[in-house]
C-alpha cells in the first residue's frame, strides 16, 4: 500500500507537470505562478511533500512556528482552523500596511486583532527580519520585514493582487492521509475529507443498488444457460450477455434516456442534483444510473457463472449423481451450484472494484455527485489533494474487496482453511 501511495503521488504530482499552469492558465505570467506555487507549497522537494501529504505537515511547521499548533473547528463553519498554541492564547497572524498584528482567539470563537509587538520579528543569517506564524488561510508563513513581497490569491473570480509585505514562504498545514486529513481543495477551498465523504457515500448507495441487481441476476440467468447448454434460452441469454457487455457504459446511458426518460417518460430524463444529499430525497434520481451499471455489467458475470456451471455440470460425479436417477434440480442445488460459483466469486469481487473506480464515464454522464464525479472533477481543474485522496480510497476498496474474494473461498471450497 505504501508503495502505490507513492507512486500515485509522483504519478499526480511530478509526472503531470507544472500544476500551477493547469490551474491558472497558459496566460498566467511566471511571477503569478510562482506565488501560487508557494502558497500550495509546491516549492518544497517532492520527497517532503510526499512526507506531509501521507504523515501530515503540522509538526513541521512546528519546528518553524516555535509554538504547538492545534487544529479547532469553527464556530461559523464547522470546519478545521489551524491556531499557534502560545502562553498568550491561541493565535494567528497578519500583515496590514507593513504592521504584524496577531489575531487573539476568544472563548467564543470570535477574534481580536492587536498589533505585535516587535520583538517577534528575528534577525536570519542574511540579516533580515523575518517571522514565523500562522495566517488566516490554514498555512504556517514566514514573512520577511521590508520585503515588498507581491501576492497572487486565487480567487473564483479570478487571480487577485495583493502588494505589499506577503508571505514568501508557506507550508500548508494539514494532518496527513493516514490521520484523514489529506489537505484543502485547491477547487472549493474547503477541506477534501469534508467534500469527497458524501460523493463516496453516494457512489456506495449507488454502487449497492447496481450490485443487489446485478449478482442475483446474474447468477441466476448464467445458471440457467448453464444447465441448458445448446439450448434456445441459453442461446439468448448468451447473446443478449454479449451484447450488453459489449456496449459502452455511455451508450447504454444514452439509450435509456432516450428510452425511458424522453419516450416513456418513466423516469426524469434530466437529473439536477441540488445538493449531495439529493438522492435520498428524490430516490428516482439513481434509477438511470443504476439501470446503466446494471446492463453493462449483468451480461459479463452471467457468462462467466455460465462457463463455469456448464464445466461442473459435465463433471464425473455430475454423471455419476444424473445416472442414479437424482432429480436434475436436487444435482444442480446440492452438487454443481456451490462448485460453479468459484470462479464467478472471483469475478464478482473484481467488479465491485469496477463498480466503485469505473462509474466514472456512468456518473458524467448523468451529473451523479459521486466519487467517480469527483475524480473528473478534480482531475479537469488541476486539483491534486483531491484526486490524491480519491484514488488512495479507491485503491483502498480494491484491496478490501480482494481480502473478501479470499475469504469468501474458505466458504464455498472445503479444501482451503486459514489458520
Amino acid at each position: 500500500m505504501l508503495l502505490v501511495s507513492a507512486a500515485l503521488f509522483m504519478l499526480v504530482e511530478v509526472g503531470s507537470g507544472d500544476i500551477t499552469v493547469k490551474i491558472l492558465g497558459v496566460f498566467s505570467t511566471p511571477e503569478q505562478r510562482d506565488s501560487y506555487r508557494r502558497q500550495l507549497g509546491l516549492d518544497a522537494s517532492p520527497q517532503q511533500r510526499y512526507v506531509d501529504w501521507l504523515v501530515g505537515s503540522d509538526l513541521r511547521a512546528q519546528s518553524a512556528v516555535g509554538h504547538d499548533l492545534v487544529a479547532v473547528s469553527s464556530e461559523a463553519t464547522g470546519e478545521t482552523e489551524w491556531w499557534a498554541d502560545t502562553p498568550s492564547g491561541l493565535l494567528r497572524w497578519v500583515v496590514e500596511d507593513g504592521v504584524l498584528y496577531e489575531l487573539q482567539r476568544q472563548a467564543d470563537g470570535s477574534s481580536v486583532q492587536v498589533e505585535s509587538s516587535a520583538d517577534v520579528w528575528q534577525t536570519d543569517e542574511l540579516g533580515n527580519e523575518t517571522f514565523w506564524g500562522v495566517d488566516t488561510n490554514n498555512n504556517a508563513v514566514r514573512w520577511v520585514q521590508g520585503s515588498g513581497e507581491t501576492v497572487y490569491v486565487l480567487t473564483k473570480a479570478g487571480l487577485r493582487e495583493e502588494a505589499g509585505d506577503g508571505p514568501v514562504q508557506y507550508i500548508p498545514l494539514k494532518k496527513g492521509m493516514l490521520r484523514g486529513d489529506p489537505g484543502e481543495s485547491l477547487q472549493t477551498g474547503r477541506p477534501v475529507a469534508l467534500t469527497l465523504l458524501p460523493r463516496l457515500r453516494n457512489t456506495a448507495v449507488l454502487a449497492a443498488a447496481a450490485f443487489a441487481i446485478i449478482m442475483p441476476l446474474a447468477l441466476f440467468f448464467g445458471i440457467v444457460a448453464g444447465i441448458n447448454e445448446g439450448k434456445f434460452i441459453d442461446r439468448f441469454i448468451s447473446i443478449t450477455s454479449l451484447g450488453a457487455t459489449a456496449t459502452p457504459e455511455f451508450v447504454t446511458g444514452i439509450f435509456l434516456i432516450l428510452i425511458l426518460g424522453i419516450w416513456l417518460k418513466v423516469v426524469p430524463a434530466v437529473a439536477i442534483f441540488t445538493s449531495a444529499d439529493a438522492i435520498f430525497e428524490d430516490p428516482s434520481l439513481l434509477v438511470l444510473p443504476v439501470l446503466t451499471l446494471t446492463a453493462v455489467e449483468l451480461g459479463y458475470v452471467a457468462r462467466m457463472t455460465r462457463a463455469s456451471m456448464v464445466e461442473v455440470m459435465d463433471a464425473p460425479y455430475i454423471r455419476t449423481a444424473t445416472i442414479k436417477g437424482m432429480p436434475k434440480m436436487r444435482i444442480v442445488m446440492r452438487h454443481a451450484l456451490r462448485n460453479a460459483l468459484l470462479a464467478p466469486i472471483t469475478i464478482i469481487m473484481l467488479h465491485v472494484n469496477w463498480l466503485v473506480g469505473g462509474v466514472v464515464v456512468v456518473e458524467v454522464i448523468f451529473g451523479f455527485p459521486g466519487l467517480g464525479k469527483y475524480i473528473y472533477d478534480a482531475a479537469i481543474f488541476g486539483d491534486f489533494n483531491a484526486v490524491e485522496a480519491a484514488a488512495m480510497i479507491t485503491v483502498i476498496i480494491a484491496v478490501a474487496t480482494r481480502l473478501l474474494g479470499d475469504l469468501a473461498y474458505t466458504f464455498l471450497n472445503p479444501r482451503i482453511r486459514y489458520s
